[in-house]
């Protein structure tokens, strides 16, 4: 694995198709071990549980959903999501260093749109795509990851939907990018 610090300009990243082994055998390392598969939406529940707990405790404790996660035993921030989640930032931090992507700040866009309609999109669809796992019972990573990794049904029809999806919402976002 070569560290050059860039290519023509670019940052170089990992070669795409040792990073998908090496996620795959991440799922299966975390199935033998948790037996469940990897996701992070619960980590960002745990977050906002948490954060309003300490706001308005009562307010939580009573409400009828994020009442589920409150105890007294402990914090809704101890769980092994909320740790594989910092996990995944940790490593987004030493890939960016080890390629020698981390020191500068930077957005990349293509030629037909601005780095602050960029932010504004990517805003959006963070927020979409959190308020769609809470819907869903589990994020991407969860459903589609996962889920095919232990051979489940909704697994592949989730990974279908999600990258059919995908690919139909790209054709009309395109332009943007090329």
């Amino acid at each position: 694995m070569s560290t050059d610090k860039a290519v023509n300009g670019q940052p170089k990243y990992i070669n795409p198709y040792l990073g998908g082994v090496l996620l795959g055998l991440l799922i299966l390392a975390t199935v033998f071990v948790t037996g469940r598969g990897i996701g992070a939406s619960g980590a960002i529940k745990s977050a906002v549980v948490t954060t309003s707990n300490t706001v308005a405790p009562s307010a939580t404790q009573s409400n009828a959903y994020m009442g589920k996660f409150v105890s007294d035993d402990h914090s809704p921030m101890y769980t092994w999501l909320v740790f594989e989640s910092l996990g995944v930032l940790l490593g987004g931090l030493l890939s960016g260093l080890i390629f020698g992507r981390v020191g500068k700040f930077r957005t990349d866009n293509g030629p037909q749109i601005t780095s602050k309609k960029r932010w504004i999109l990517a805003i959006i669809g963070g927020a979409l795509f959190g308020l769609g796992s809470q819907f869903g019972r589990g994020c991407t990573s969860g459903a589609a990851l996962s889920g095919t990794a232990t051979f489940a049904l909704g697994g592949v029809i989730v990974m279908f939907g999600i990258f059919g999806t995908g690919y139909i919402i790209a054709y009309f976002f395109r332009k943007l990018w090329i």
